[in-house]
């Protein structure tokens, strides 16, 4: 028996706010999903769900705000170039920048930002 990730889920305090933010970070997301309280989006064979805290309470049967990095999403950016325009336009958005682009260590651009609900957002080239 084997196994494939198909979802990342994230759970989000305000749906409009969250998408607001991917929609800058690049993803396809309708503006009627605004007011949805499951909303997924496909990429590459991956989906990528955002759950309200409500349905989290239902589907966990509790929800208790989470403290610190647990999990990381990593974006993949065309080029070193579109990495950094990338990162000004979603700064320049009202986003939280939390590591400005940099020449990683092992060979990759990189840049970290913050979605709305604090969790921090990889980008990389």
């Amino acid at each position: 028996m084997g196994i494939k990730l198909d979802m990342v889920g994230v759970v989000v305090q305000d749906m409009k706010k969250a998408l607001d933010f991917y929609r800058v970070l690049g993803l396809d997301i309708p503006e009627s999903a605004d007011a949805e309280q499951h909303v997924e989006v496909h990429q590459n064979g991956i989906r990528l769900g955002f759950d309200t805290q409500e349905i989290a309470k239902g589907v966990y049967g509790s929800w208790d705000a989470p403290s610190g990095h647990r999990i990381e999403l990593a974006f993949l950016c065309d080029s070193r170039e579109s990495l950094n325009e990338l990162y000004a336009k979603i700064v320049q958005s009202g986003y939280v920048g939390h590591r400005e682009p940099w020449d990683a260590f092992w060979g990759q651009r990189y840049a970290i930002v913050q979605d709305p609900d604090g969790n921090l957002i990889s980008l990389f080239a």
